[in-house]
């Protein structure tokens, strides 16, 4: 359904540190990284697609989080969510929701969130029940 998303950033070096550690915890291999553009992107390891990128706005003007907006990546398990979660805190990230479960969405939804170093929303997500 997705073929690929990109998610504006404002210092190249800066968004790097941050997603890449990030995304090696949720198994998404990088694909390649052209500090000139500047742009990379990660795969998953076991297909082509989709691709997630992250890069300078295409406009040339300053990229800024669009309110409303967040991306959700799939976590092989609670265990990563919890990973994941504390690698972005560690490398610049800002909580916007701890681990945890949401049974708002439904009884297996565990869960976190955060924003990167330019604001931008992300979640973690684990939908399979904690012994699956």
């Amino acid at each position: 359904m997705i073929s690929h998303f990109h998610i504006g950033i404002g210092d190249f070096q800066r968004a790097l540190a941050f997603y890449s550690p990030l995304l090696a915890e949720l198994g998404l291999q990088l694909k390649f990284s052209d500090p000139s553009k500047p742009w990379a992107a990660w795969m998953p390891a076991d297909a082509p697609r989709p691709l997630l990128l992250i890069g300078a706005a295409f406009d040339g003007r300053p990229a800024t989080p669009g309110n409303g907006q967040m991306v959700a990546l799939l976590a092989p398990s609670r265990m990563a969510v919890d990973r994941a979660h504390a690698i972005a805190l560690a490398n610049g990230g800002a909580c916007e929701g701890p681990p945890g479960l949401r049974p708002q969405y439904h009884p297996d939804y565990y869960g976190a969130y955060f924003r990167d170093p330019d604001g931008n929303k992300l979640c973690v997500v684990c939908h399979e029940a904690e012994n699956a």
